[in-house]
């Protein structure tokens, strides 16, 4: 798929993504069974230590607006980490342009992350969490580059990058 229709796609989907928040369906439906994650606040805490932004993504299951991450456009070499606990995600060995508008990789460093059935806007996803504290990342797709064929698209707003 070229990098117009991509961008046509991801704009569409994330204007059905605000009309859906509007509507209150933006966030999962799933109950997500409960998980005892290392590290754990409570959601004032959590208030506290995150900007509103990152909490509505981190901790509310959020998208923040294609195209508005910096990390979209980060090219250096390093790690992309949890906003929230610090915990290495993602190498930038494996980000590539996907043409989405957020950043995308091809595989999570191992015991980075965890993931679960999504059934929120009236499909099914797959949601990817960090496996350190819970945070909702954002989705794996199965249109994504050899060799995993995957597409981790994940919210720049949920990670901090580190220069290697």
């Amino acid at each position: 798929m070229d990098a117009t229709r991509r961008r046509f796609l991801a704009s569409a989907g994330a204007a059905f993504v605000g009309i859906a928040a509007a509507g209150a369906c933006a966030r999962s439906a799933t109950a997500a069974p409960p998980v005892d994650y290392e590290v754990t606040h409570s959601d004032d805490e959590w208030k506290r230590l995150l900007t509103p932004a990152q909490y509505d993504v981190l901790r509310q299951a959020g998208t923040e607006t294609p195209y508005s991450s910096p990390l979209n456009d980060e090219h250096r070499r390093g790690v992309f980490g949890c906003a929230g606990c610090a915990l290495d995600l993602f190498s930038s060995d494996t980000k590539f342009d996907s043409g989405t508008g957020w950043p995308s990789f091809w595989k999570p460093l191992d015991n980075a992350v965890i993931e679960r059935p999504d059934d929120s806007l009236l499909m099914t996803r797959t949601e990817v969490l960090c496996r350190r504290c819970g945070g909702h990342l954002g989705h794996v797709f199965d249109d994504g580059p050899q060799p995993t064929g995957l597409r981790y698209c994940m919210n720049g707003v949920a990670m901090v990058f580190r220069p290697a």
